[in-house]
């Protein structure tokens, strides 16, 4: 088979954690090459994820490399998967690819955490607010774009909402609660399902107010996906191209460390839930 054009997250972090696994062992690329039967080239493309790697191959790949942790080569072999097709698959051609990452990425994870400042979690937003937020875009979204990232954006909340829900702890700055997306009405809607989800039992919404001062990471959105084993943890940053999916060890010590400061410095469930309350009060 030729290699992939496209490559998806989920493609390029199996190959990032087979070129992690053959380094961390000391292993060349030829060597590798040859003890898997392919060329060097081979190695070069399944490290890329240009080209897949059969569970077979995985395996005696890690156990050439001295890696003895089962958990996480089961995971890996889980990644290689060659079959596998999500919901978001059905966008694949309208939307950009990173946004079908996002929902690869979180359908994967085990728990989920975030940190907001300016906008809610877009897990947690309603569909008015969502489409205040997409009509704010520049260049200016057809209709029909807008549709399709409303449509896909409440595909995504499944995974807080379904039979599964995977647990969820937001930290929201005030900031967040007080913007007026879509005018008073959409924002109270909003404030109001907020208060809804967080007596969700896999839902915890923390505020952190004005009032505590100086926070780590002030004006960047963070999502924290857990994985099967802590080794496939991801961190996902937004920028104004698109999302960055960080999983170097000291990426995710980092926010590791920021989301555990910010969780501590957050208001408790219960007070934050007054919090939310009161300015939904004074809208």
């Amino acid at each position: 088979m030729p290699p992939r054009t496209v490559l998806t997250q989920r493609q390029k972090r199996l190959g990032s954690e087979l070129r992690r696994m053959r380094t961390a062992a000391g292993m060349s690329a030829e060597y590798a090459a040859g003890l898997l039967g392919v060329d060097r080239s081979r190695i070069s493309n399944m490290e890329s994820g240009l080209r897949g790697i059969s569970a077979e191959r995985l395996r005696t790949l890690a156990c050439n490399c001295d890696c003895t942790d089962e958990k996480y080569v089961d995971a890996l072999a889980e990644m290689v998967e060659p079959n596998r097709t999500g919901w978001w698959e059905r966008y694949r051609g309208s939307l950009p690819q990173g946004l079908l990452d996002i929902s690869e990425t979180e359908a994967d994870a085990v728990r989920l955490r975030g940190a907001n400042t300016v906008h809610v979690p877009g897990l947690l937003q309603t569909s008015a607010h969502a489409m205040a937020i997409f009509r704010a875009v520049v260049p200016q979204l057809p209709e029909h774009e807008v549709a399709l990232r409303l449509a896909h954006r409440s595909e995504r909340q499944r995974v807080i909402t379904g039979d599964d829900p995977a647990p969820y702890v937001a930290v929201i700055h005030e900031a967040a609660l007080r913007m007026q997306f879509g005018g008073r009405d959409v924002a109270q809607a909003q404030l109001e399902h907020l208060m809804d989800v967080s007596e969700w039992d896999n839902v915890t919404v923390l505020v952190l107010p004005f009032t505590h001062g100086a926070f780590p990471g002030a004006g960047h959105t963070v999502a924290y996906s857990e994985g099967p084993v802590p080794q496939l943890d991801t961190v996902q940053v937004d920028n104004s191209h698109g999302p960055v999916f960080l999983y170097a060890d000291g990426q995710l010590a980092k926010y590791q460390a920021q989301l555990d400061l910010l969780e501590d410095m957050a208001l408790s469930p219960e007070r934050s839930r007054d919090f939310v309350r009161r300015i939904a009060q004074q809208l």
